[in-house]
């Protein structure tokens, strides 16, 4: 990303509205773009390549409103990146978590089979559905487990698309029933890690990124 770029996100003021919509604005664009590039085949190529870089940009944006940068969010987003990047790579090579599959060359540079990018992935799904479920009730094992029925429900709208687009490949093109179990408890220990550790879940790009998303795979799974 270009630092001109990068300079403009961190002038963001996450409790300014105008800076919301224009956030808002960006993230409906990014993915609106992202579906017509992808609906025709002609320009499907270069918008799968610029996946990696459609998510690190919708990741920037969301970050950009989180209002406390403190010590224990900074530990939330490392251990979940890591750990999301690891429980991918055990999966890959164990077919034990989520079953049989591969990744394809979609979402770029891999480190033993797994792409890099895909630790941000479930970073930012962890985090912007921990943040819409925050003020569901003040038993954090509940909002975890709301939590991560939304991260589920948004898997569930993924996995074909993934597939058309060769995200990665279930072995017989068949997604199994443990996929969707390994997602919601890893989901879940992620959700609780969230929610129990102490720093402000507020974030008023969240839902919106995840309706945005929603749509943008729902939109796809009709139109490719």
């Amino acid at each position: 990303m270009p630092i001109s770029s990068y300079k403009l996100l961190m002038m963001l003021d996450p409790k300014n509205t105008r800076h919301q919509k224009i956030a808002l604005i960006s993230i409906i664009i990014i993915h609106f773009f992202g579906i017509i590039g992808l609906v025709f085949t002609p320009t499907r190529p270069y918008f799968e390549a610029a996946t990696p870089f459609s998510l690190i940009l919708t990741s920037l944006l969301l970050f950009a409103f989180h209002q406390d940068w403190n010590i224990a969010f900074i530990l939330f987003a490392l251990v979940t990146y890591i750990l999301g990047f690891m429980i991918e790579l055990v999966g890959v090579q164990t077919e034990f978590i989520f079953g049989s599959y591969t990744y394809g060359i979609t979402l770029g540079t891999k480190l033993w089979d797994v792409p890099l990018i895909i630790g941000l992935n479930w970073l930012l799904l962890s985090y912007a559905s921990g943040s819409v479920v925050r003020n569901l009730s003040r038993n954090i094992f509940f909002n975890s487990l709301a939590g991560s029925v939304i991260m589920v429900l948004l898997d569930v709208l993924i996995e074909p698309v993934a597939v058309r687009l060769d995200f990665w490949q279930w072995k017989e093109g068949k997604i199994p029933l443990q996929n969707f179990v390994g997602w919601f408890v890893t989901a879940f220990f992620l959700q609780l890690l969230f929610h129990r550790l102490k720093f402000d879940k507020k974030n008023l790009l969240a839902k919106y990124v995840l309706s945005v998303q929603a749509l943008f795979f729902i939109i796809l799974q009709i139109a490719i």
